[in-house]
């Protein structure tokens, strides 16, 4: 006879952000509080994890600034590097937000924790690797004890995945999109300034691109969504793209593999992941969305107004590229950050002031049939144009807290609607209401054009 297992007690806090003393961490605190007790939030208990009890309690009142720190708001101190601690964490809380970082280092313990304990976790992570090695070692788990894992819930990919469905989404039947390109420009009045932790991502995650591909042909593979007309072109390394005046240069992102990932997961489920519990509004809501996206190839390019601007970042890659070939080249990268990235990265992270100044837009160019029968005709080139855009402010310390923050919330509001559990990407997961969430934040989704094209246009 089996002996039941006994409750899970009743979890102290909504939610426990991890590394809330770091560069990142502390800005999603301050989004947080904001959120925190107020009316129609689901959010009403919060703590903030991490090794230093001190730095917690400086991070809390630097966030609450110019009000004084909420009473209610608790400071735990835990260690990805002690397991016990983390298990301590998921027990207290429905939703742990891991602000740790670079996540191949530090992040596995946590899943690994919140997997085992069915503890929800969400994350922002850029980082290919980590993402695909948590989905390859803890679906099943997570699935089993109803953990739902969630990564790159900030700029990395939030702006691309919600920014790219948007761009699906306006091409109306009998119209069918072919490959979409985004154009992702960085703005500021003052030095755009990156975080190290994203610097030293990109880094890492370089030096060990074999262990990537080396577990991708470990993994079997899954078939990838049909989409109309030709291949995706593989075009020039760097463009001058007329219709929104940027040059641009491919960008190898996290961003392609996690819309791939989507839209791999959407073929297997074409209406979208079921709830645990759904209500019949959500599924109208669920099953009404992902019937509107039609997929197509995606790629992205970093862009910028100047030719100079496309040589630094050329220069950036190069640099990368040669260096972390050796132990001693990465050694060289990650002392010298500011040297090797002419500036763009640094150890101590942007002012409050470069972060204000600082913006984003995200151009979304589209290429498909007016209709979907003419993409099976032989040598067939689009005839249809569809241009969007994606707005929003400083991508690390602003528009990413605001993408994790509104995630969270729909974790803590819609627990139900949403599947039991297993790894996944944001997109199949929050893709039916985050798009509005996120522009009543402060991040906007714009259509610029829809324009017929002649017979010369790009195939």
């Amino acid at each position: 006879m089996q002996t039941a297992q006994p409750p899970k007690p009743h979890p102290l806090y909504d939610i426990i952000i991890l590394g809330a003393s770091g560069f990142t961490g502390k800005y999603v605190v301050k989004e947080a509080l904001k959120f925190l007790n107020t009316p129609s939030s689901p959010l009403k208990t919060l703590a903030l994890a991490g090794r230093c009890r001190e730095k917690l309690v400086k991070t809390l009142q630097w966030a609450a600034h110019p009000s004084s720190p909420p009473n209610d708001v608790s400071v735990i101190t835990a260690d990805t590097t002690d397991p016990p601690s983390l298990s301590s964490l998921c027990n207290q809380t429905k939703l742990l937000l891991n602000c740790v970082g670079p996540y191949r280092i530090h992040g596995e313990p946590v899943v690994a924790a919140c997997a085992s304990s069915g503890c929800d976790y969400l994350d922002i992570t850029g980082e290919p690797e980590f993402m695909e090695k948590m989905e390859a070692k803890y679906h099943e788990k997570a699935m089993e004890t109803g953990s739902l894992i969630v990564s790159a819930c900030g700029f990395d990919s939030i702006p691309a995945e919600m920014g790219v469905m948007f761009n699906m989404r306006q091409w109306v039947a009998p119209a069918v999109p072919n490959h979409v390109t985004a154009y992702v420009s960085l703005e500021s009045d003052k030095r755009i300034v990156g975080n190290f932790a994203t610097y030293e991502s990109a880094v890492l995650g370089v030096a060990n691109m074999d262990k990537l591909q080396q577990l991708r042909r470990s993994r079997p593979k899954k078939p990838r969504p049909v989409i109309p007309g030709p291949r995706l072109p593989k075009g020039p390394t760097t463009e001058y793209q007329e219709k929104i005046g940027l040059r641009a240069l491919k960008l190898p992102s996290a961003d392609a593999v996690v819309v791939r990932r989507t839209l791999v997961t959407l073929m297997e489920n074409p209406h979208g992941l079921p709830g645990i519990n759904e209500s019949p509004e959500h599924i109208g809501k669920r099953e009404a969305y992902w019937s509107s996206v039609k997929p197509a190839h995606f790629v992205v390019k970093i862009a910028s107004k100047s030719l100079l601007g496309i040589y630094r970042i050329l220069g950036v890659g190069v640099f990368i590229g040669l260096l972390c070939r050796f132990s001693f080249g990465r050694w060289l990268l990650l002392k010298f950050p500011s040297f090797f990235s002419f500036g763009w990265f640094r150890k101590t992270g942007p002012s409050e002031d470069e972060v204000r100044s600082a913006s984003f837009k995200m151009w979304f160019v589209g290429y498909g049939f007016s209709d979907c029968n003419l993409a099976s005709e032989r040598n067939s080139k689009p005839d249809m144009e569809i241009i969007t855009r994606v707005m929003g402010p400083e991508i690390g310390y602003v528009t990413t807290p605001i993408s994790l923050i509104q995630c969270a919330l729909i974790v803590l509001s819609q627990r139900e609607n949403l599947p039991k559990g297993g790894v996944y990407t944001p997109g199949i997961v929050f893709g039916p209401d985050l798009q509005e969430r996120l522009q009543e934040n402060g991040i906007s989704f714009d259509v610029v054009s829809k324009t017929a094209l002649p017979s010369s246009a790009p195939a």
